[in-house]
């Protein structure tokens, strides 16, 4: 499992900032979007699931996502939720 304060410096290293640990409970996709900022986060606890292009990946404890600024997803939260260490570069 990625250690997590290595994490959080690489994600300052690339310039991310709003780095905060985040709790989701279970919930099916939301609608197709993108952000105005780009997305790096660590996953701590459960699963979250993020479809592109018709391709949906699931991120467990240790797996690490990225979502580009403007790309077009969806995400959805495993049935036991998930617990995330999550940046933002805008």
């Amino acid at each position: 499992m990625t250690d997590t304060n290595h994490f959080e410096a690489g994600l300052k290293a690339d310039g991310y900032v709003e780095i905060d640990t985040k709790n989701y409970p279970a919930r099916p996709a939301n609608g197709e979007h993108g952000h105005h900022f780009s997305v790096r986060g660590l996953i701590l606890d459960g699963e979250f699931l993020i479809t592109t292009d018709g391709k949906t990946t699931a991120y467990r404890p240790g797996d690490i996502f990225a979502v580009p600024e403007g790309q077009l997803h969806c995400e959805a939260v495993g049935e036991k939720g998930v617990r995330l260490l999550v940046g933002r570069k805008y």
